[in-house]
Formats: C-alpha cells, sequence, structure tokens
C-alpha cells in the first residue's frame, strides 16, 4: 500500500482529468474513494497514534465506503459478466426488431436518437444487474473496520505489519528452492 499510495492517486487524478458532462459525477466518486483509501493506509502505518488521527482514520474509511460503489463494476465475477452479456444481447434483439417496425416512419435523426435511447436503457440494465449481484462482501473490507478498537488495545498497526514475514519468506524459502 505504501507503493501504492505514492502513485495511484496522481495517476488517477491526471487519467481523470478531462471527465465529459455524463461522466463527471463517477470521476469525482471514484478520486474521492481513492484518496480516501489512501489516506487511510497513509495514516495506519504512523507508529502512534492519538485519539484525532482515530477519528481522521474512521473518516477515511466511511469516505471510502460511501463511494466505493463506483468500483463495483469492477468487482464483477465471471458469471454475472456473462449474465450482464445476455441481458444486453437479449435486449439489444428486442430493441432492433422493434425499431424495425417503427423504423419506416421516422426520419434519420428519429432513429439516430432512438437508438441512443436504446444504448443508455441497456447500459444501465447493465448497470443495475451488475449492482445487484457484486458486493464488497469480503474479509478485507471487513478486516478495515475495528481498527481503532484494535489501536487502543494493541498500540501501533505497524508492529503487527506481516511484510517482514513475507519478505523472509521470499528470501529464506523461495531463493533457497530455486537454487
Amino acid at each position: 500500500m505504501r507503493h501504492l499510495g505514492r502513485y495511484i492517486s496522481t495517476l488517477l487524478a491526471s487519467a481523470l482529468r478531462n471527465p465529459d458532462t455524463s461522466q463527471y459525477r463517477d470521476f469525482k466518486s471514484a478520486l474521492k474513494g481513492v484518496i480516501a483509501l489512501v489516506d487511510l493506509s497513509l495514516m495506519a502505518q504512523y507508529h502512534s497514534h492519538t485519539p484525532d488521527t482515530l477519528v481522521y482514520m474512521e473518516r477515511y474509511l466511511q469516505t471510502f465506503h460511501r463511494t466505493k460503489e463506483i468500483f463495483l463494476e469492477f468487482r464483477t465475477a465471471k458469471a454475472t459478466r456473462a449474465e450482464a452479456n445476455r441481458q444486453n444481447r437479449h435486449l439489444w434483439e428486442l430493441m432492433v426488431n422493434q425499431r424495425a417496425n417503427k423504423a419506416r416512419h421516422n426520419s434519420a435523426a428519429k432513429r439516430r436518437r432512438g437508438v441512443n435511447q436504446e444504448r443508455l436503457e441497456r447500459a444501465n440494465q447493465r448497470r443495475d444487474l451488475i449492482r445487484r449481484k457484486n458486493h464488497f462482501n469480503f474479509i478485507k473490507m471487513h478486516h478495515q473496520s475495528p481498527f481503532d478498537s484494535h489501536v487502543w488495545h494493541f498500540g501501533s498497526i505497524s508492529m503487527y505489519s506481516t511484510e517482514i514475514g513475507e519478505l523472509a519468506h521470499e528470501k529464506q524459502i523461495k531463493d533457497s528452492y530455486r537454487k
């Protein structure tokens, strides 16, 4: 997280700097969520905490939980993605058949507006299905919640880092095995 925190917010801000009007709210929400998560991670690395830092950390966590919905699209399981694709294909076929019946009497501009409206409707249906099926109900998301009580009981969170153990495991076990 340390390395991610150094780069992700600046990369995301530069990638999302020129949204069109339909993307502005989503981009702002994504940037706010990532910044809150990075700030939480950086504050969790403090060697000591005060009540103020714990309040800040709680606020960052709440901000992330308020804005995490924007990332559900990228947490889609294969089965959900396949179901969304099937639904999209089915809706497209239905709309094409309906459009064929009405197309004889419409102008080109009206047909174009209809196609854009259908595309928007299909995208909304896909987004609704993905939001219904996806969730952030996994252990690493719940593990962040009680950090303030852990700090009060056990002290700084950085004392319990697994980074040293993981590095030792790689050096002692994996490198020896490779040799």
